[in-house]
């Protein structure tokens, strides 16, 4: 657990936590325990909307069921997600975190849409890292972050709870990873350390605003923070999962999508390589 206290993370009044149901086996959910967990260190209120995903006769794949079968199929997908409303919010009450709790039954894709409107609400939304047959968390991510104006922590599998001992910022010197740094604040401030960490060759790092320059405007806000500029390596996102490991870092901060997402498609990014696996939580901004 991190350090942090209501006090070091008063700016965070309220949190929201996004699942969907989408198969009629529960998915475990890391996104869950690190928004109690977290809004418990912020004496915020915490959220959680757990969705069904709503099958509809417009899925092409339908084609196999009747109406009878769609309609038991979605009574159990609602079951579901209801279930896991009911225990996040006793799991709240155990915790002493105010808890309110949201089971929409959707068709694809008003889930995602439903929870982008949600975020706007919110001060930040958490949602999970995870491969699903049609990739809605990923969806869920990118609709947030496009759509809501906050920023979202992007949580892998086995990150069940909130820690921000060490922090890594990924700085290269955009208007987004600007953004995110300055949305990270809350966390940046009460870490023990953090790692301004810009990847790529010298010229690339000259031509952007470097590291170095930002790090004074992170310690005016009483931000513990130190520089690293790092060779590319192979890539930028296999060399900042290396750098996250031996930094030992609880959260990564990063500006989300500098390229548009169908750029980021067909010739890679930073920010899709790391939703497809990340070593830490990622605290994403645009």
């Amino acid at each position: 657990m991190s350090r942090s206290s209501p006090s070091s993370l008063a700016g965070i009044r309220d949190v929201l936590v996004g699942t969907a149901v989408e198969g009629e086996r529960e998915e475990a959910s890391s996104a869950i325990g690190y928004g109690l967990t977290l809004a418990k260190a912020a004496g915020a209120h915490l959220t959680v909307q757990s969705a069904s995903w709503r099958l509809s006769g417009d899925d092409a794949w339908l084609g196999e069921f009747d109406c009878e079968g769609v309609s038991v199929m979605d009574r159990r997908l609602d079951t579901l997600a209801r279930s896991i409303a009911e225990r996040s919010a006793g799991d709240a009450v155990q915790a002493g975190v105010v808890c309110t709790t949201e089971v929409p039954s959707l068709p694809y894709p008003e889930i995602v849409n439903r929870l982008a409107g949600r975020a706007r609400l919110h001060d930040l939304t958490i949602l999970d890292i995870g491969p699903r047959t049609y990739d809605l968390d990923r969806e869920m991510i990118e609709k947030a972050l496009f759509q809501s104006g906050r920023p979202v922590i992007a949580v892998p599998p086995g990150h069940d709870a909130f820690a921000a001992r060490r922090i890594i910022v990924a700085w290269d010197g955009s208007a987004q990873a600007a953004r995110a740094a300055n949305d990270a604040l809350p966390f940046l401030r009460a870490a023990e350390a953090v790692e301004i960490v810009s990847v790529g060759i010298e010229a690339e790092i000259d031509e952007a605003v470097p590291g170095a320059e930002f790090a004074p405007h992170l310690a005016r806000h009483g931000v513990n923070v130190s520089v690293n500029d790092l060779p590319r390596g192979e890539s930028v996102a296999g060399t900042l999962r290396a750098q996250a490991g031996l930094f030992r870092a609880d959260m990564i901060v990063m500006g989300a999508y500098r390229h548009s997402p169908a750029r980021e498609y067909f010739f890679g990014g930073v920010t899709r390589s790391f939703l497809r696996g990340s070593p830490a939580p990622l605290f994403l901004a645009r």
